[in-house]
């Protein structure tokens, strides 16, 4: 047997079969791990399951002129996020678009309006004494410990140093009576915390809630506590749904619930105060590295001559108390960020929170004070609201649109190329199905939805697929028309089609890319199909559509030219099989001889 020629690859031909198990070992495998997800069907996206997609655009401040950038964008996606899950619905999308759009997509369900507001306005930002505070779930936590906190104090700027441990009202014996105790006595003090209200906790409970301040709020006062120590009692913070209803309804002037997580990682569930000191009271915050200390990361705060003031005076009366009512909550749209403790009064107008911030952490957190919510201004681009019944609708037509292409594409197939369209139709099935398995594993892990033009995309994708067997078969032909057999037909007509093959993909795959970094929205959606139907393709062609071609070429319907099988070379106008003779030898002259 003849080697090959330098060159040509061996394997392609003899061992086709290796490429046919690779490529049903890699389908078996991402089909099983599709099921195991627990997600077998692709996630669908606003327009076809239905419900509100909104789209934000950024706006510059006036003297920030750079103030659109990626950090700050994250930033107003984390805080929309908040915002979102407090509405209490499900698999709600958040992200950026480009430089400077968001996209939030909310499932059916949740009121359109209701969630322009919730996305689109200022998120409220205060600051709140800490009446109580606990481990939700647990009756034991440990109190901040003060070496912990300790910090410099040859420093010029006032400090609230972030508490390094989760600190507790509690006892590791302590009971719903006690907590509602410690209620109770921070209530009748006055509307912030002071040095006799950690110290009525000996009181007993009948006499916690029956004292009170003054004559004229007794009543209120005693049934204010009672509804506050039940929700309290009755929080955990553990519980998504608790926590989003956590202090629903409470006004900046009441004291509220809430829940936030500690340096632990743990869910901590607080009393607070009547808000002392808003969000608009801070003039600017940054997070620092701080060289000199080697104290590492943290925030500093300066605040508006008002917002001074108010500071000044909740730190005096904090710095007085005992743990865990010598602390403030940072409280932004109803969530616990930060819970410093407070060791002096501070009066200079500015403030750090320092302890073990990464950079990150810092960034968030100063982020979160300076804008007191959204580091940006943005402008509802556009609000689509889609129905369930519309949505319902468009995927119906879009998978009927997609059947009467795909009919079209094997018709004409059929009849064009006969045996042949048993190759193309079976790797048409091949690439549908490692579609479909890879939308439904793209959903949980990359936050790929499934909409409208993605289903475009999806349909165009057949008329690209169908376009490389074409190139294919017909390379096939016209080595046939030339006189060979086919065997070596296949094998001299791949590598001009590969080349084909290949410039025509990266052309539509180039597209793609360039359409969905130019575009927001929903038209990323079917760049996004159409790129990686595009590589599917590419996949699919040189792992399955090239081996099962060689091993149909040795089989006898194929190779001998069957009127059905669409290699029929009489039908093609092949040329007579080429044949070498010996060329004839030029007559003698006699003269010569």
């Amino acid at each position: 047997m003849a080697a090959p020629k330098k060159g040509r690859s061996a394997s392609a031909q003899s061992r086709p079969g290796r490429s046919l198990a690779f490529i049903l070992i890699a389908i078996a495998a991402l089909t099983g791990g599709m099921f195991l997800s627990g997600h077998p069907t692709p996630r669908l996206g606003i327009d076809l399951a239905g419900g509100t997609s909104i789209t934000l655009t950024a706006k510059n401040e006036p003297g920030q002129p750079n103030a659109i950038n990626k950090t700050n964008m994250n930033t107003a996606v984390d805080i929309m996020n908040r915002r979102v899950n407090g509405l209490g619905v499900s698999e709600a999308e958040v992200q950026t678009q480009g430089s400077d759009n968001i996209i939030v997509n909310i499932p059916k369900g949740t009121n359109s309006k209701e969630a322009r507001e919730q996305v689109g306005t200022t998120a409220k930002l205060y600051f709140r004494p800490v009446l109580a505070t606990e481990v939700s779930g647990s009756a034991a936590s440990a109190s901040p410990s003060p070496g912990a906190s300790s910090s410099s104090s040859s420093k010029a700027t006032d400090k609230a140093t972030d508490k390094a441990t989760s600190s507790s009202s509690a006892s590791p014996t302590s009971s719903a009576t006690s907590q509602g105790r410690a209620v109770t006595d921070a209530l009748k003090a006055d509307s912030t915390p002071s040095a006799s209200s950690s110290a009525s906790s000996s009181a007993s409970p009948s006499a916690s809630s029956s004292a009170s301040p003054s004559a004229s709020s007794s009543a209120s006062a005693s049934a204010a506590a009672t509804k506050l120590q039940a929700q309290y009692t009755a929080l955990d913070c553990t519980d998504e749904a608790q926590r989003a209803k956590a202090g629903e309804g409470s006004k900046a002037t009441d004291p509220t619930v809430a829940c936030g997580k500690n340096s632990s990682g743990q869910w901590q569930k607080y009393v607070l105060g009547p808000a002392e000191v808003s969000g608009t009271d801070i003039k600017s915050a940054a997070a620092v590295f701080d060289t000199q200390s080697a104290a590492g990361w943290k925030v500093t705060m300066e605040f508006t001559s008002g917002g001074s003031k108010k500071f000044a005076d909740i730190t005096g009366k904090l710095a007085k108390n005992q743990s865990p009512q010598n602390q403030f909550a940072i409280v932004l749209d109803g969530d616990v960020v930060s819970d410093p403790f407070v060791q002096q009064a501070l009066t200079g107008g500015s403030a750090e929170i320092s302890g073990s911030f990464d950079q990150a952490e810092a960034q968030s957190l100063a982020n979160m004070l300076k804008y007191g919510a959204l580091p940006l201004e943005f402008k509802a681009s556009s609000i689509t609201t889609v129905t369930a019944a519309l949505g319902g609708e468009q995927l119906h037509a879009g998978l009927i649109a997609g059947a009467i292409g795909l009919s079209l594409v094997i018709i004409y197939l059929v009849v064009y190329y006969r045996g042949l369209s048993v190759i193309a139709i079976a790797s048409l099935l091949v690439s549908a199905v490692l579609t479909y398995v890879l939308m439904s594993l793209l959903g949980p892990t990359i936050g790929f939805a499934l909409n409208l033009p993605a289903v475009c995309g999806a349909i165009v994708a057949i008329g690209i697929t169908a376009d490389s067997f074409i190139v294919f078969f017909e390379r096939i032909r016209d080595e046939i028309r030339e006189g060979r057999s086919l065997r070596p037909a296949v094998e001299r007509a791949w590598p001009r089609a590969r080349r084909t093959i290949l410039v025509s993909d990266f052309v539509s795959f180039l597209a793609a890319a360039v359409l969905f970094i130019v575009t927001v929205g929903k038209v990323q959606g079917f760049a996004f199909t159409l790129g990686l139907t595009t590589v599917l393709d590419v996949v699919v062609v040189f792992f399955f559509t090239k081996p099962l071609m060689t091993l149909l070429a040795r089989r006898k319907f194929y190779a001998s030219g069957h009127k059905w099988s669409g290699l029929d070379p009489k039908a093609l106008g092949a040329k007579p099989p080429l044949r070498r003779t010996r060329r004839p030898s030029a007559p003698v002259d006699p003269k010569e001889a």
